[in-house]
């Protein structure tokens, strides 16, 4: 509900506010030019002294007015003819005219009602009210995107649109809530919305019938200010009946022009006094810098607004749109979709044609959208539920085991969950298995038990759609065809092979950062933003599914840098490692920020071995504040696959690198494996993780195995354990 309060005000009337916020940011400016061009007035300057001296310049004066900035102006007649202009307050003579600026009246006018008069400052007080909608409900957009209000200045990722988006409001948000709120004031006080009790006050019935008292000798005008002044209204010539009208910052006053007696006194109200304050917080007059800041903020939204349709675009592109989509209140089967990078859409398409041709109407839609209220009409539900990282939840399942924890009541049709996963993970399809714990929890009724689908599997697709075709008592055949993802052409600039020796074959493969796409750079897509710990996925010749490699650089290296490992009867690494400079593969990027090193200062304890090297190395070369980091790396022999041997030294001697500690398994100098390693500087780990050290772990499963027993070991008599460092994002893996 908050983000469509978000987009659509923003989407309908972003012409309306461009206009309004574009305009209000020029008049902005006007206030502060008025300071910074008014003549000063000495200080201790009595509005006496002040009327005095235009008096004796302009014997016909009729009017002297302060603004808010301190600009003083007068109205007067010579011979029979108006006059006006800006006065110096040192001699009572006019500097500059008074007429206002016609590019300030013209905007002025704009900003308020459109040049529309009444019906324009109707719809810009309808553009107000958008405002502040879309700026209260993003902030609590940013406050959700960074993980509560507290983290209101956490570090963001995401597309390069969406986090400047994000950056932009939550410096400008306070701004344009204060803007439109006192817009929205001024706007009810035009239209009789809300009624403020003004300064009224009876012309007094007895005057003295005297003329003729000098200004200097009225001690009323002494006693105040010239900083206070409003204005002074002088009595009309040749009426001694008349009298002078004082209006200061406390109220407003009759002053007998013979005595100098003040005849009659009104203070401001207060609410008078809380609509004046609206108006210099919204107008900056009276308050001129802070009306540039607001002005600042202002121009925010143009970006914002830009940025806002680009990350709206892109999701709309991005979103999946299946063919045949029955609607929800009418479909009798419904699929829920749990996908982080897509892939499972794709198999919920191929279920929804298979079930339609069955007879069946089916409605496909997000995890993160389950809402049984919806589906009137459902007999059944289906649930294709990926897995992310260490058993979190996908992207488009965000929040479904919250609202289904939430439910009064499960649903009455029943359930079937299908997981996706890899099976050389430890979370295997864990995400799937915590879907089907809470529908166990709610009673939800099952149609057959959890199945999985490894890799991708059509085999096992089809084997559980033979399986959910008997269990409904249809002929159900699921022939899927996975669909590449889009790939770029990566051309090899070098490589550099190690482990011949020790017949473990590496290779480190550096690519040509590709070009990138203006669309690209305005949504951070392709291979605009990335850094080490993030995914490289290859499509190898004569197979549609990718395969995966950790990068071992960053966007701002210049280049995409992976290691390889050549398997014998590997399809991707054996392209690989028989590629030359010159050469292409076929990849494309996926964001891994569960394995990334943070902007913490705090020390880094890096381990992996063999190709486990590449995303370590990729953080150390981009650690250039130097941040303490400690590096454990295993290998077979130093003289055959010492990954990055120069670089490591390099990065040591230039500070990036604290510490290498190497385990040798074909040596019997040092340890072993890395685990033993740690054991053996047991002390200094502990040390570390006490000072509250991040432990990254990447490389083989057994290997990853080895590592958790081994800090097990060292972190038991801290009373700590590794679950308790991962609970805190503490201990990350990226294994395979």
């Amino acid at each position: 509900m908050t983000r469509i309060l978000h987009r659509w005000p923003g989407l309908i009337l972003a012409a309306l506010l461009l206009v309004i916020t574009l305009s209000g940011a020029a008049l902005s400016v006007f206030p502060a030019l008025e300071v910074a061009q008014a003549p000063r007035v000495a200080s201790g300057l009595s509005v006496a002294d002040l009327a005095a001296r235009v008096q004796a310049a302009h014997p016909g004066v009729e009017q002297i007015k302060r603004a808010p900035s301190g600009q003083i102006t007068a109205w007067w007649f010579d011979g029979g003819r108006p006059g006006s202009g800006v006065i110096d307050p040192a001699t009572g003579q006019d500097i500059a005219p008074a007429d206002p600026d016609p590019v300030r009246r013209w905007l002025t006018t704009l900003h308020r009602s459109l040049f529309l008069d009444d019906g324009g400052r109707l719809v810009a007080a309808i553009g107000a009210f958008a405002m502040l909608v879309l700026a209260g409900s993003g902030a609590v957009l940013v406050a959700r995107r960074t993980g509560g209000w507290r983290r209101w200045f956490a570090p963001l990722r995401g597309l390069l649109a969406g986090r400047l988006h994000t950056e932009l409001a939550r410096v400008a948000v306070i701004g344009l809530v204060l803007s439109s709120a006192t817009a929205l004031w001024m706007a009810a006080e035009t239209f009789d919305v809300v009624t403020i009790d003004r300064v009224r006050l009876a012309v007094p019935a007895v005057v003295s019938g005297e003329t003729g008292l000098a200004l200097a000798s009225m001690d009323t005008l002494r006693a105040i200010p010239v900083a206070e002044l409003r204005d002074l209204n002088f009595p009309a010539q040749g009426d001694a009946t008349d009298t002078f009208i004082l209006r200061t910052d406390q109220g407003m006053g009759y002053i007998d022009q013979g005595t100098g007696e003040m005849l009659a006194w009104r203070d401001l109200s207060s609410w008078q006094r809380v609509s004046e304050t609206i108006y210099m917080l919204h107008t900056g007059e009276g308050l001129a810098t802070l009306g540039l800041i607001l002005g600042l903020m202002a121009l925010s939204v143009p970006v914002m607004a830009v940025t806002g349709a680009v990350v709206w675009f892109a999701g709309w592109q991005a979103r999946p749109r299946p063919k045949g989509n029955a609607p929800a209140a009418k479909a009798t089967t419904v699929v829920l979709v749990g996908s982080e990078g897509g892939s499972t859409w794709g198999f919920a398409d191929t279920l929804a044609k298979g079930l339609r041709a069955a007879g069946q109407s089916v409605h496909l839609a997000p995890m993160s959208g389950f809402d049984p209220a919806r589906h009137k009409h459902a007999e059944r539900f289906v649930i294709l539920a990926a897995t992310y990282g260490e058993g979190a939840a996908p992207a488009s399942a965000k929040g479904f085991l919250e609202r289904l924890a939430a439910l009064p009541n499960a649903p009455s049709a029943p359930v079937a969950v299908l997981g996706f996963g890899d099976r050389s993970f430890p979370a295997y399809c864990a995400y799937a298995e915590a879907v089907v714990n809470a529908v166990q929890a709610k009673r939800w009724p099952s149609i057959l038990p959890m199945d999985t689908v490894d890799r991708q599997s059509p085999q096992d697709f089809a084997r559980w759609g033979r399986a959910l075709g008997a269990a409904l008592g249809i002929a159900l055949e699921l022939v899927h065809q996975p669909v590449a993802p889009e790939a770029e052409a990566l051309t090899l600039i070098s490589r550099r092979d190690y482990g011949a020796e020790v017949q473990v074959p590496l290779t480190i493969l550096r690519f040509a950062l590709p070009e990138i796409s203006l669309w690209h750079r305005l949504t951070g897509g392709g291979f605009t933003r990335f850094q080490a710990g993030d995914l490289l996925g290859i499509l190898p010749d004569g197979s549609p599914l990718p395969r995966l490699y950790s990068l071992a650089s960053g966007s701002k290296d210049g280049f995409v840098e992976i290691v390889v490992r050549h398997h014998p009867g590997g399809l991707a690494s054996g392209q690989l490692t028989a590629l030359r400079p010159g050469q292409t593969v076929r990849g494309f990027l996926r964001q891994n920020p569960g394995f990334h090193a943070g902007r913490d200062r705090k020390q880094l304890i890096l381990i992996g071995a063999g190709t486990g090297i590449g995303p370590l190395a990729g953080i150390v070369r981009a650690n250039t504040c130097k941040r303490p980091v400690h590096l454990v790396f295993g290998l077979r022999d130093p003289a055959s696959d010492f990954l990055y041997d120069n670089e490591l030294a390099g990065w040591q001697a230039d500070g990036r690198l604290a510490r290498l500690s190497t385990a040798v398994s074909r040596e019997g100098s040092g340890p072993r494996y890395v685990q033993d390693a740690l054991r053996l500087e047991a002390a200094q780990m502990a040390d570390a993780i006490r000072a509250g050290a991040k432990v990254m772990v990447c490389g083989g499963r057994e290997m990853a195995q080895g590592v958790t027993l081994a800090l097990a070991d060292i972190l038991q008599p801290m009373g700590m354990t590794p679950a308790m460092l991962k609970a805190e994002g503490r201990y990350v893996e990226d294994v395979y």
